[in-house]
């Protein structure tokens, strides 16, 4: 039984015609169409048709084994069902049957888990043998904070600006005041002033998206569409966004200009909160935080980076470069194996080629295994590749102990094996000298006796390569020769004339399968795609600490500008009494450095627990050394200092006759 898709397949081999009740092949094994499906781009599986499991013919003793639990199960649930509750119970369900049939194989297995249709997209990314398009909720939530982080810069540096330069207004405050205005009157008007700022930089923002939306669909691969008119959900949104950001950038602002006094104000009496002994608690503790924000991006953007460094640049164990790899296709080349390897091995370039399942970066399967200690037999769970004599040749793997399979020794083909250096250590040999010579025991698949058991001596020791993505620890893992497993073809091609070895590889493809096209790939890129989502996070937080560092900068140097414009006169006085250049600029800066590092001191260790947590998500990852610290503070300090240094500068430089002519 299958069930096409109404926009591809359906269109493709049948046309017009109602496809239901009519067969179509599948690797030449006919299926009959049992109903035609509308794909949503929305649902989480992508897929063209579906094939019931019955008609897969799965063996039956894999089918009732707890260790393979390579399927994902749906399930509708009746209406009121407690959803924990029903969890619960199937997990001790698989405890108590599984304990009962694997022994000792029961603590590596899954716990069956409950999850929610709408949460599989954000929530799942954590998730094995799952082919579902997954995004990743930490990654979506931290995207967001650092926007709000952006957005709480602005308003801080809006507040200080307008704080500072309050005194511009004050005689216009004075006046309103004085014939008869009210404080809240005033409030209203100067919050209004802001939320109107802030609509327009709204509409400047939206104009701006419109224009980087092509980028951002070829950047995320999606296709988003942002239409304010279609939507009215989104234009309240920004409409609510525009009255939040205006009233809290505006409070307090406004609240200072209303609180002047009139009589004061006109008499010119008022004075700033630079008042010598005075400090400006409020706008030193919004340059704190404005830049204990960006110092937080920063250290969080070195540590982004290590890591994605990292992942892409760690010895995995094996040599992934120059391997394409691509699966078998057609009866013709699963019949001929063996044949279609020796054409391969004929092609120019090609250095060798393995057979087998279990690749690098690809499906991997696991299964139990069964050890003798002392006459008593155990079962654990371990990784199963299935190889050929050539699979350690053509990925490089590094023989620590014993040796690699040989077609000189008979016994090799149906009672060897070959573990890794963690298998040493799971199955209790404790050095890989040891483990030589000892016995595994293993239930083949698809064999006709559900009792039958290959027996085998371990030969030889390979060191530990990570066949899945560094977010997973490399588990127990045994290499076999077993044919029958076999569905994958890895080629290791010299890297001269790669282009014409690929040629010479589907030439030998057509020779044995031309009715399929080659579908092939390389190994190294199959690693690449597996940090799609770090890369960009490491573009993303790249692009947005450059913007936060940015705006802090502009409030900096606005604030730095006042404070030169409101002490210039003592800057002539000081400048004719003998001060030099540098004594004029160390005193204008020394205030805003020194709020530079408080804020470092309150960021560093935040920013270390966060990205910590973050880092525990891998089972392998860098450690974050002192140095990113000290490179966050150098940045940051560098670039406070030659922000304010710029206009501190500019006043000490000044000739300060100008500023003393009128004393």
């Amino acid at each position: 039984m299958l069930l096409l898709s109404r926009r591809k397949w359906q269109s493709v081999f049948f046309g017009s015609d109602d496809p239901v009740g009519k067969q179509i092949l599948k690797d030449k094994t006919p299926y009959l169409v049992k109903g035609v499906f509308e794909k949503d781009p929305k649902f989480h599986l992508q897929f063209n048709y579906l094939i019931s499991l019955s008609a897969m013919q799965i063996p039956g003793e894999r089918m009732q084994s707890w260790s393979w639990h390579q399927f994902v199960t749906y399930a509708k649930l009746k209406k009121g069902v407690d959803v924990n509750t029903l969890e619960s119970k199937f997990q001790n369900y698989v405890k108590l049957n599984a304990n009962s049939l694997t022994n000792d194989a029961a603590t590596s297995l899954d716990k069956p888990l409950f999850q929610p249709l709408k949460r599989i997209h954000l929530y799942s990314a954590d998730f094995k043998f799952d082919l579902a398009q997954r995004g990743n909720i930490i990654y979506v939530n931290a995207l967001t904070i650092i926007a709000i982080f952006i957005l709480l810069i602005a308003c801080f540096n809006f507040i200080n600006l307008a704080t500072a330069k309050s005194l511009q207004r004050a005689k216009e405050v004075g006046v309103r005041k004085s014939v008869g205005a009210g404080r809240t009157q005033l409030m209203v008007q100067f919050i209004g002033e802001t939320v109107l700022m802030t609509f327009i930089s709204i509409l400047l923002s939206f104009c701006l998206a419109m224009f980087l939306l092509p980028w951002l669909n070829d950047f995320t691969n999606k296709d988003i569409s942002f239409s304010v008119f279609a939507n009215p959900v989104v234009w309240m949104l920004l409409l609510a966004l525009t009255l939040v950001v205006g009233v809290i950038a505006g409070f307090y602002p406004a609240l200072v200009l209303s609180g002047f006094k009139p009589v004061k104000v006109l008499k010119g009496n008022i004075s700033a909160d630079e008042t010598p002994g005075k400090i400006p608690w409020l706008r030193h503790g919004l340059v704190i935080t404005q830049f204990a924000l960006s110092v937080l991006l920063i250290i969080s953007a070195i540590v982004v980076f290590k890591q994605v460094d990292y992942l892409h640049n760690k010895d995995l164990g094996f040599n992934k470069e120059q391997i394409m790899f691509f699966p078998m296709r057609g009866d013709n080349m699963f019949n001929k194996a063996d044949a279609f390897k020796n054409e391969l091995l004929k092609v120019p370039g090609v250095s060798s080629v393995s057979i087998g399942y279990g690749f690098p970066g690809d499906a991997v399967a696991g299964d139990e295994i069964i050890v003798s200690h002392n006459g008593r037999q155990t079962t654990q769970s371990a990784t199963q590749i299935t190889a050929d004599y050539d699979y350690v040749k053509t990925l490089g793997l590094h023989v620590i102990a014993g040796r690699d399979f040989s077609k000189e020794m008979k016994t090799d083909k149906d009672h060897a094996w070959i573990i890794n250096e963690t298998a040493v250590r799971q199955l209790g040999f404790q050095t890989p000298q040891k483990a030589l010579g000892q016995d595994l025991y293993w239930h083949p698949w698809g064999a006709s006796n559900p009792d039958s058991l290959k027996t085998g001596k371990i030969i030889g020791v390979v060191k530990d390569f990570n066949y899945k993505s560094l977010y997973d620890k490399v588990e127990t893992t045994v290499i076999q020769i077993f044919p029958d497993a076999a569905w994958k073809v890895a080629v290791k091609i010299k890297a001269a004339g790669i282009g014409n070895s690929i040629n010479g590889v589907k030439n030998a493809w057509n020779k044995f399968t031309p009715e399929y096209p080659i579908e092939y790939k390389f190994l190294d890129e199959n690693f690449e795609q597996m940090y799609t989502a770090e890369d960009k996070l490491r573009s993303l937080l790249l692009i947005f600490t450059c913007i936060a560092i940015f705006i802090g900068c502009l409030g900096l140097f606005g604030l730095a500008a006042y404070t030169a414009e409101r002490r210039k006169k003592e800057v002539g006085i000081r400048k004719v009494l003998g001060a030099s250049t540098q004594n004029v600029v160390m005193l204008l800066s020394k205030d805003f450095i020194a709020l530079v590092v408080i804020s470092l001191f309150i960021a560093s260790p935040i920013a270390w627990i966060f990205m910590n947590k973050w880092l525990q998500d891998f089972a392998y990852r860098i450690h974050i050394n002192w140095w990113v610290f000290a490179v966050a503070a150098i940045a940051s300090l560098s670039i406070a200092f030659i922000t304010v240094s710029f206009q501190a500068i500019k006043a000490a430089i000044a000739n300060p006759v100008k500023s003393l002519r009128t004393e």
